[in-house]
């Protein structure tokens, strides 16, 4: 019931379930990772419809995507009703306002947060370009750092303000800031501009091919994000992988000593010590 729910945020439920097996990562670690975290996390995910992976069982389970908020989970879950396009009923996703709701999520074993490019206050108007770097395996660490610097410099040139991103993954997000007075469309038809021609500049390492079968080997250049109802992982989200690393805004001069997953649950807090938000500005 929500007064248990809000005296269990001193922790989490079965503290002691690993989620990520070979990391020894338990359920209380990630719980304490996300209350370490919370600030900058829910300064970003703040009025953005929220899709939640979750993890019951731990990471070599197998999770689940989930956007419809769950009938269990408490009234003061924040909610936003989010029209589908093409009709049916709107989808109620969780707002991530406050730490409360940010740990009551975690110890429903959500261990990934994707956040909508747009906010509840008008959907149809992202107020994020998100241009996805995608590695395929071999690219080595040199090779995407180059290709990173030259996008970002590529966008600064198209009027934008990069900001760049470790996704905790393969590679790297490049985000920019929108003033929000354009449509999701318009905003893809640029950000697709940019990558082909970037693409055409570079063949040899760089394609926007959507089928894999047809990259060859090169940085695939992925504008797909930019859509109505698709969504990025929110900054200072961990990832479903081994390690727990985590989404971690980086400053361009970090570039040359960061890797996709330099940062997750192990040293986070210890960088937030350390280090202002280099995406501070995009909230």
């Amino acid at each position: 019931m929500p007064g248990n729910d809000v005296e269990r945020l001193a922790g989490p439920s079965h503290p002691d379930k690993v989620l990520y097996p070979q990391d020894s990562v338990r359920k209380q670690d990630v719980f304490d990772y996300y209350r370490a975290t919370s600030g900058v996390l829910i300064a970003h995910a703040r009025g953005k419809p929220v899709t939640m992976r979750r993890f019951p069982d731990g990471i070599e389970a197998g999770g689940f995507f989930q956007k419809e908020a769950s009938k269990h989970f408490p009234d003061r879950v924040p909610r936003a009703s989010v029209p589908q396009r093409g009709g049916g009923p709107p989808v109620h996703h969780v707002l991530v306002e406050d730490e409360e709701t940010l740990l009551y999520l975690a110890d429903q074993a959500c261990l990934e947060f994707h956040i909508a490019l747009s906010t509840v206050d008008d959907l149809e108007r992202p107020v994020l370009a998100v241009l996805d770097l995608d590695p395929p395996e071999g690219v080595d660490l040199a090779t995407l750092r180059d290709v990173v610097r030259r996008m970002c410099d590529r966008m600064t040139d198209d009027g934008l303000a990069p900001h760049l991103q470790a996704t905790g993954g393969k590679g790297f997000h490049i985000a920019a800031p929108l003033d929000g007075d354009l449509g999701f469309d318009e905003v893809r038809s640029r950000m697709r501009e940019l990558a082909e021609r970037a693409a055409a500049d570079d063949p040899d390492r760089l394609t926007t091919e959507q089928r894999k079968n047809k990259r060859g080997g090169r940085i695939f250049l992925d504008i797909n994000r930019n859509a109505y109802g698709q969504t990025m992982i929110a900054p200072y989200s961990l990832r479903a992988r081994p390690g727990a690393p985590a989404a971690t805004p980086i400053d361009l001069g970090e570039l040359g000593r960061v890797t996709p997953q330099s940062y997750g649950c192990a040293n986070m807090a210890r960088r937030l010590a350390q280090k202002t938000d280099p995406w501070s500005e995009l909230h």
